[in-house]
């Protein structure tokens, strides 16, 4: 059974840090990629980052870019996403999803076969 379990969301002050993982069990983890997405209420999900199976790509929206960091560790079958500068507009429930190989131009939660039940993030002002 594949199982993503995401961890690390809680209440933040604007301008400060979170570190959100994902552990992955029940399948080949380095034939994967890991995409992280929020939902914030009232708004669809949106795809934010994603690291392809072999970190030779990496993907950020827009409204990520230069503040969040996405890491993988094969050996340990985990995913990380460093939030640095957060902003309330963070403000969301944060899923981590898989799918193979490679991560795609544009994030659709269609293209992501397992997900994550959520964490929080609150942000502040």
């Amino acid at each position: 059974e594949v199982q993503l379990q995401a961890s690390g969301g809680g209440l933040v002050q604007r301008g400060g840090s979170l570190r959100l993982s994902c552990a992955v069990s029940g399948l080949i983890f380095e034939d994967h990629a890991i995409g992280w997405f929020r939902q914030a209420p009232g708004k669809e999900r949106e795809g934010i980052s994603c690291v392809s199976s072999a970190v030779l790509s990496t993907f950020y929206a827009d409204s990520v870019q230069g503040r969040f960091t996405i890491s993988r560790d094969n050996a340990k079958s985990m995913v990380y996403l460093q939030m640095d500068s957060l902003k309330p507009e963070d403000t969301a429930v944060y899923y981590c999803a898989i799918r193979r190989f490679i991560c795609l131009p544009t994030m659709a939660s269609s293209q992501y076969d397992y997900w994550g039940q959520g964490t929080l993030v609150t942000v502040s002002s």
